[in-house]
């Protein structure tokens, strides 16, 4: 079988090779079966009670497609390098970025549902971590050192990303299951802010090979995607959707799963009666 690097040439003098595309090829599959097995894991979860495994869904779903992509050597161009003169050129996977600016919002948003934070920190949260992605899309594009400038504003919004899963998530009074949140979120801060090291070696100053850089990052994805989503989803399970404020408000979602929080509210005021 011919390898999709010479279907779909890069013109970039540094690009992927038929080893990384193999290994891409593998984040793929474990992407796609992740993905099929959160939408079945759904599936058997009461209709009142599916919000976090569909946001899983989606988050997999959008990984298993950019990992198809890089693995088929698409969603990249040709950009010059800042360092190095014997590569000039290298492949940048903008589709990569695409990924992130859909995922990391909707990973946060997970944590954060559980932390009863104001609507106004959530929103500005996703704010920042959207400007990180960006910064780093449009760094990776710069052929300048002034790359570095957009990096640095990425990593700043990203700091702030992790002050709020750290300092403000943990010290809500309306926190679900504090241990719970607390390793959640320490985990997904300490593998996001490795994303930026990766940065600096490879679409930065261009010190890894594009294949390294694919390893280096589907290693992050997988860390980061299906691993945490697995057992961020088991936790949720000890975890009421009552104490969230996630309820539906169809009446048939709630067969088979006790009464909804208004009737019950409404039963224990007869009681008292």
């Amino acid at each position: 079988m011919v390898n999709p690097i010479h279907v779909n040439p890069s013109v970039a003098s540094r690009h992927l090779t038929e080893g990384g595309s193999d290994w891409l090829w593998v984040v793929t599959t474990i992407m796609g079966f992740s993905t099929l097995a959160v939408f079945t894991w759904a599936k058997l979860q009461p209709r009142g009670a599916r919000a976090f495994h569909y946001i899983a869904v989606v988050i997999l779903t959008v990984s298993s497609i950019a990992y198809f992509a890089m693995a088929s050597n698409l969603g990249q161009t040709s950009v010059r390098t800042e360092f190095r003169v014997r590569s000039p050129t290298r492949s940048i996977f903008w589709v990569r970025y695409i990924q992130w600016f859909i995922n990391a919002p909707l990973i946060l948003l997970m944590l954060l549902l559980t932390t009863g934070l104001p609507l106004s920190d959530l929103f500005f949260t996703l704010f920042m971590i959207l400007v990180t992605v960006v910064m780093g899309l449009v760094g990776a594009l710069t052929p300048t050192s002034y790359k570095w400038g957009f990096f640095v504003f990425g990593v700043i919004t990203l700091l702030y990303v992790a002050y709020t899963l750290l300092i403000k998530g943990l010290g809500s009074r309306l926190l679900a299951k504090k241990s719970f949140y607390g390793f959640a979120a320490g985990y997904t801060t300490f593998i996001w802010l490795l994303y930026p090291i990766c940065w600096g070696l490879s679409e930065g100053s261009n010190v890894i090979s594009v294949t390294g850089e694919a390893v280096f990052y589907g290693v992050l994805d997988l860390f980061a995607g299906p691993l945490f989503l697995f057992c961020f989803l088991g936790g949720l399970q000890d975890i009421e959707y009552e104490s969230l404020g996630l309820q539906s408000g169809k009446v048939s979602d709630y067969v088979g799963v006790g009464a909804r929080p208004s009737e019950k509210a409404q039963e224990a005021g007869a009681a008292a009666t």
